[in-house]
Protein backbone atom coordinates (compact mmCIF):
# COMPACT_ATOMS: atom_id res chain seq x y z
CA UNK A 1 0.00 0.00 0.00
CA UNK A 2 1.27 3.49 -0.86
CA UNK A 3 2.35 5.81 1.93
CA UNK A 4 -0.41 8.30 2.83
CA UNK A 5 0.27 11.79 1.46
CA UNK A 6 0.47 14.02 4.53
CA UNK A 7 1.50 17.14 2.61
CA UNK A 8 -1.99 18.34 1.66
CA UNK A 9 -3.21 17.61 5.21
CA UNK A 10 -0.31 19.58 6.72
CA UNK A 11 -0.97 22.51 4.37
CA UNK A 12 -4.71 22.55 5.07
CA UNK A 13 -4.19 22.41 8.84
CA UNK A 14 -1.48 25.09 8.76
CA UNK A 15 -3.74 27.42 6.77
CA UNK A 16 -6.73 26.66 8.97
CA UNK A 17 -4.61 27.65 11.99
CA UNK A 18 -3.52 30.84 10.18
CA UNK A 19 0.15 29.92 10.46
CA UNK A 20 2.91 30.66 7.97
CA UNK A 21 5.53 28.17 6.82
CA UNK A 22 8.11 30.18 8.76
CA UNK A 23 6.09 29.92 11.99
CA UNK A 24 5.67 26.16 11.63
CA UNK A 25 9.34 25.76 10.70
CA UNK A 26 10.36 27.65 13.83
CA UNK A 27 8.04 25.58 16.02
CA UNK A 28 9.17 22.27 14.53
CA UNK A 29 12.87 22.92 14.03
CA UNK A 30 12.52 22.04 10.33
CA UNK A 31 13.47 24.31 7.44
CA UNK A 32 10.99 26.34 5.40
CA UNK A 33 12.18 24.82 2.08
CA UNK A 34 11.76 21.31 3.47
CA UNK A 35 8.27 22.06 4.80
CA UNK A 36 7.31 23.55 1.44
CA UNK A 37 8.49 20.38 -0.31
CA UNK A 38 6.52 18.22 2.14
CA UNK A 39 3.34 20.25 1.60
CA UNK A 40 3.74 20.03 -2.18
CA UNK A 41 4.44 16.28 -2.17
CA UNK A 42 8.06 16.59 -3.34
CA UNK A 43 9.52 15.27 -0.08
CA UNK A 44 8.44 12.79 2.56
CA UNK A 45 9.21 12.98 6.25
CA UNK A 46 10.85 10.67 8.71
CA UNK A 47 8.80 9.72 11.75
CA UNK A 48 10.89 12.10 13.86
CA UNK A 49 10.26 15.02 11.45
CA UNK A 50 6.57 14.16 11.25
CA UNK A 51 6.31 14.19 15.05
CA UNK A 52 8.06 17.58 15.23
CA UNK A 53 5.79 18.95 12.52
CA UNK A 54 2.67 17.58 14.23
CA UNK A 55 3.74 19.13 17.53
CA UNK A 56 4.17 22.52 15.89
CA UNK A 57 0.64 22.19 14.49
CA UNK A 58 -0.86 21.12 17.82
CA UNK A 59 -1.66 17.56 16.82
CA UNK A 60 0.04 14.16 16.63
CA UNK A 61 1.83 12.24 13.90
CA UNK A 62 -0.82 9.53 14.17
CA UNK A 63 -3.59 12.10 13.61
CA UNK A 64 -1.80 13.46 10.51
CA UNK A 65 -1.28 9.96 9.08
CA UNK A 66 -4.89 8.99 9.83
CA UNK A 67 -6.23 12.12 8.13
CA UNK A 68 -3.96 11.49 5.13
CA UNK A 69 -5.13 7.88 4.86
CA UNK A 70 -8.77 8.99 5.09
CA UNK A 71 -8.25 11.69 2.45
CA UNK A 72 -6.65 9.17 0.10
CA UNK A 73 -9.52 6.71 0.45
CA UNK A 74 -11.41 5.90 -2.73
CA UNK A 75 -15.18 6.21 -2.43
CA UNK A 76 -17.63 5.10 -5.11
CA UNK A 77 -21.13 6.61 -5.09
CA UNK A 78 -23.54 4.40 -7.04
CA UNK A 79 -26.28 5.84 -9.25
CA UNK A 80 -29.05 4.83 -6.83
CA UNK A 81 -27.42 6.31 -3.68
CA UNK A 82 -27.86 9.61 -1.86
CA UNK A 83 -30.94 10.83 -3.76
CA UNK A 84 -33.13 13.40 -2.00
CA UNK A 85 -36.12 15.46 -3.11
CA UNK A 86 -35.28 18.99 -4.18
CA UNK A 87 -37.67 21.46 -5.70
CA UNK A 88 -41.00 20.47 -7.18
CA UNK A 89 -40.33 17.36 -9.26
CA UNK A 90 -36.58 16.99 -9.21
CA UNK A 91 -33.94 15.31 -7.12
CA UNK A 92 -30.50 16.26 -5.91
CA UNK A 93 -27.80 13.69 -5.26
CA UNK A 94 -24.56 14.18 -3.36
CA UNK A 95 -21.70 12.78 -5.44
CA UNK A 96 -18.89 13.21 -2.91
CA UNK A 97 -19.54 11.95 0.62
CA UNK A 98 -18.03 13.16 3.84
CA UNK A 99 -15.93 16.20 4.67
CA UNK A 100 -13.96 16.54 1.46
CA UNK A 101 -12.44 19.55 -0.21
CA UNK A 102 -14.53 18.93 -3.31
CA UNK A 103 -18.30 19.37 -3.26
CA UNK A 104 -20.31 17.90 -6.15
CA UNK A 105 -24.07 17.63 -6.65
CA UNK A 106 -26.17 16.18 -9.45
CA UNK A 107 -29.60 17.70 -10.01
CA UNK A 108 -32.13 15.76 -12.09
CA UNK A 109 -35.59 16.75 -13.34
CA UNK A 110 -37.30 20.11 -13.17
CA UNK A 111 -35.36 21.16 -10.10
CA UNK A 112 -36.38 24.77 -9.58
CA UNK A 113 -33.53 27.00 -8.41
CA UNK A 114 -34.62 30.23 -10.09
CA UNK A 115 -36.25 31.56 -6.93
CA UNK A 116 -33.06 31.41 -4.83
CA UNK A 117 -29.86 33.36 -5.38
CA UNK A 118 -26.52 31.84 -4.42
CA UNK A 119 -23.20 33.56 -3.83
CA UNK A 120 -20.25 31.38 -2.86
CA UNK A 121 -16.80 32.19 -1.49
CA UNK A 122 -15.28 29.69 -3.94
CA UNK A 123 -15.46 29.18 -7.70
CA UNK A 124 -18.16 26.88 -9.08
CA UNK A 125 -18.60 24.89 -12.27
CA UNK A 126 -22.04 24.15 -13.77
CA UNK A 127 -22.15 21.38 -16.40
CA UNK A 128 -25.35 20.42 -18.19
CA UNK A 129 -25.33 16.67 -18.81
CA UNK A 130 -28.80 16.50 -20.38
CA UNK A 131 -31.65 18.89 -21.14
CA UNK A 132 -31.44 22.65 -20.80
CA UNK A 133 -31.00 25.17 -18.01
CA UNK A 134 -31.36 28.93 -17.64
CA UNK A 135 -28.70 30.55 -15.43
CA UNK A 136 -28.65 34.11 -14.17
CA UNK A 137 -25.07 35.07 -13.28
CA UNK A 138 -24.44 38.62 -12.13
CA UNK A 139 -26.55 40.71 -14.49
CA UNK A 140 -26.39 38.26 -17.41
CA UNK A 141 -28.72 35.45 -18.43
CA UNK A 142 -27.34 32.29 -20.06
CA UNK A 143 -29.25 29.48 -21.75
CA UNK A 144 -27.26 26.25 -21.43
CA UNK A 145 -27.87 22.99 -23.31
CA UNK A 146 -26.43 19.49 -22.91
CA UNK A 147 -22.65 19.63 -22.98
CA UNK A 148 -22.45 23.32 -22.05
CA UNK A 149 -20.37 24.44 -19.08
CA UNK A 150 -20.61 27.66 -17.08
CA UNK A 151 -17.78 28.74 -14.79
CA UNK A 152 -18.61 31.12 -11.95
CA UNK A 153 -15.85 32.98 -10.14
CA UNK A 154 -16.13 33.32 -6.36
CA UNK A 155 -18.60 35.99 -5.28
CA UNK A 156 -20.74 36.08 -8.44
CA UNK A 157 -24.42 36.03 -7.42
CA UNK A 158 -26.32 33.44 -9.45
CA UNK A 159 -29.47 31.36 -9.72
CA UNK A 160 -30.69 28.76 -12.16
CA UNK A 161 -33.75 26.90 -13.34
CA UNK A 162 -34.03 23.59 -15.24
CA UNK A 163 -36.15 24.17 -18.35
CA UNK A 164 -36.81 20.52 -19.22
CA UNK A 165 -38.15 17.63 -17.14
CA UNK A 166 -35.21 15.45 -18.16
CA UNK A 167 -32.55 18.01 -17.22
CA UNK A 168 -29.47 16.69 -15.47
CA UNK A 169 -27.03 19.26 -14.08
CA UNK A 170 -23.69 18.71 -12.36
CA UNK A 171 -22.46 21.38 -9.92
CA UNK A 172 -18.86 21.20 -8.67
CA UNK A 173 -17.16 23.53 -6.19
CA UNK A 174 -14.69 23.61 -3.35
CA UNK A 175 -16.54 22.61 -0.20
CA UNK A 176 -16.81 25.76 1.92
CA UNK A 177 -17.50 23.64 5.01
CA UNK A 178 -14.52 21.29 4.61
CA UNK A 179 -12.28 21.47 7.64
CA UNK A 180 -9.29 19.53 8.77
CA UNK A 181 -10.28 17.79 12.00
CA UNK A 182 -7.17 16.67 13.80
CA UNK A 183 -8.06 16.64 17.45
CA UNK A 184 -5.08 15.67 19.54
CA UNK A 185 -5.45 14.11 22.97
CA UNK A 186 -2.91 16.24 24.84
CA UNK A 187 -1.65 15.01 28.19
Amino acid sequence: MAEPRVGPIVRALRKELGRTLAEVAEGSGLSVPFLSQVENGRASTSLRSLQALAGALGTTAVALLTAAAEAARVDVVRADENAMEDGVTGTARVLVRGHRQLHALEFTGTTDRGDRTFQHTNDELVYVVHGSVRVWAGDEEHLLAAGDTLYLAAGVPHSWHALTEDARVLLVAVNEKARVNLESPRS
